[in-house]
């Protein structure tokens, strides 16, 4: 997961630096009064995000596989912990029960 997030984030950063020198350079516009660099980081998100969805697509199966079997071995350890739980509880209610028919 921490290597999808790093890889999203260089492309962000390439993005950045491509956008940064479009509008450096004139080719794209500066944006209105003192939004200059409001502007560039917007463009910059807008043109990232396609671009990871389509670039990081392994990775981020990978990303995606690897929640899923985290999730799924809690999930997992849930059900024992409360398949002892019941078991406990199971084995403690005749001792209960024989208690208070006697009382």
């Amino acid at each position: 997961m921490l290597r999808y997030t790093l890889m999203r984030l260089g492309v962000f950063a390439a993005c950045l630096g491509a956008v940064w020198g479009l509008v450096y350079f004139g080719v794209v516009p500066r944006g209105l009064g003192a939004s200059n660099g409001m502007w560039v980081v917007l463009l910059a998100l807008v043109i990232s995000a396609p671009l990871s969805f389509v670039l990081l697509r392994k990775e981020r199966d990978r990303a995606s596989e690897s929640v899923v079997r985290r999730v799924d071995t809690m999930k997992a350890n849930l059900e024992a912990n409360r398949t002892q739980e019941d078991a406990a509880t199971d084995a403690s209610a005749p001792r209960a029960q024989g208690r208070t028919s006697t009382s």
